[in-house]
């Protein structure tokens, strides 16, 4: 759990000693602890390694709850390698089985919950609901951590700033007091993104401590080396906003070509001469929607009237909220009305 192999020795003794012995459950329990601990410390590879070999031990000897347990693990590490289909099927065997034990589903369902949230698939939100509320009856930092991670992101995506706040806030005590450095570093970072002051530990994963410092070249090549291609994209994006929000036309051009080479998934567009213009960077459709909320309309209404679906109305409400840096769209609309933004947007829209 410190971050390296000085254990191994002991796990393959381990090993060697529960099979001479035939104790299938003991070989269980090595591969299952030894595969969780390398995914807890995002080394992924090595981790994937180890479970498909402990899963692959436990179905031939029938030891179920290792199977799941390291079933789900094993969705986890495909889902931060960017396998997000396998890792789908994965958890959702899991979480359909019948005969399952309380940790196995709860690391099934936020490996399911994370990717219906990266995804924009329903349902993430009643997903991560039932696996906090099984993560409580277990009260460990293992299960809980992951937990309130997922949800973190979760109310990242719906623009809640507050209870991104709140939910990396949750168990940050529990993890600081167990020096977990790769859980104090992503409530570290969750909190960050949700406006707070932060100033991560020294021992805090370095990733998340570069993205924080604004280091976004560092944590996308850290981010790379860990082979996380999605928290890769997502240090890269965050740069590109930097430079949108900067004017920096040049860096950002060379910044997406980058990202295209890579085989990046996401790239931002650049923001047009009529964004650039706008003191809080608001593209001309987020103006729109940000009308339509001093109007008080709700998603659906705003869709129906730009002809949008409810759930990209809500993102670009989201996108609203977090460049006016406010939490409600009660307050955004205050803003608005005090800025003058609404009228701003009309005289632009006005026929010359």
């Amino acid at each position: 759990m410190n971050g390296d192999d000085n254990g191994l020795q002991h796990f393959d003794r381990c090993l060697t000693l529960a099979r001479a012995g035939g104790m299938d459950d003991l070989v269980g329990l090595a591969y299952l602890n030894m595969g969780s601990s390398y995914g807890e410390q995002y080394q992924f590879a090595k981790a994937e390694a180890v479970l498909s070999e402990g899963i692959a031990y436990a179905q031939d000897c029938d030891l179920d709850h290792s199977n799941n347990y390291m079933s789900a693990w094993l969705a986890l590490t495909k889902l931060y390698q960017g396998r997000w289909d396998q890792a789908g099927n994965h958890a959702t065997a899991v979480v359909e089985c019948v005969n399952f034990t309380l940790v196995s589903k709860v690391m099934a369902l936020v490996a399911l919950g994370r990717l219906r949230v990266r995804r924009g698939d329903p349902g993430a939100e009643a997903v991560l609901d039932e696996a906090l509320d099984l993560a409580r009856r277990t009260n460990t930092l293992q299960r809980l951590a992951p937990v309130y991670a997922a949800r973190a992101e979760a109310a990242w995506f719906a623009g809640d700033l507050e209870r991104v706040a709140a939910e990396a806030t949750a168990a940050y005590e529990l993890a600081a007091a167990h020096r977990h450095r790769w859980h104090v570093g992503e409530f570290s970072f969750w909190r960050w993104q949700a406006g707070e002051e932060v100033t991560p530990p020294g021992w805090c994963a370095a990733p998340f401590v570069l993205q924080i410092s604004g280091d976004w070249q560092g944590a996308a090549k850290a981010w790379q080396d860990l082979n996380c291609p999605y928290e890769q994209e997502s240090a890269q994006t965050q740069a590109l906003e930097m430079f949108d929000r900067l004017g920096a036309v040049p860096a950002a051009a060379i910044l997406r070509q980058r990202m295209r080479d890579s085989g990046a998934r996401r790239i931002p567009r650049g923001r047009r001469a009529t964004t650039l213009q706008n003191p809080h960077g608001l593209t001309n459709r987020e103006m729109g929607i940000l009308g339509c909320l001093v109007e008080g309309l709700s998603n659906a209404g705003i869709g129906e009237r730009l002809h949008i679906s409810p759930k990209t109305v809500d993102h670009h409400v989201s996108s609203i909220l977090a460049k006016l840096q406010v939490k409600s769209r009660a307050q955004a609309t205050a803003e608005a009305m005090a800025q003058g933004l609404v009228a701003q947007n009309r005289e632009a829209a006005a026929p010359k």
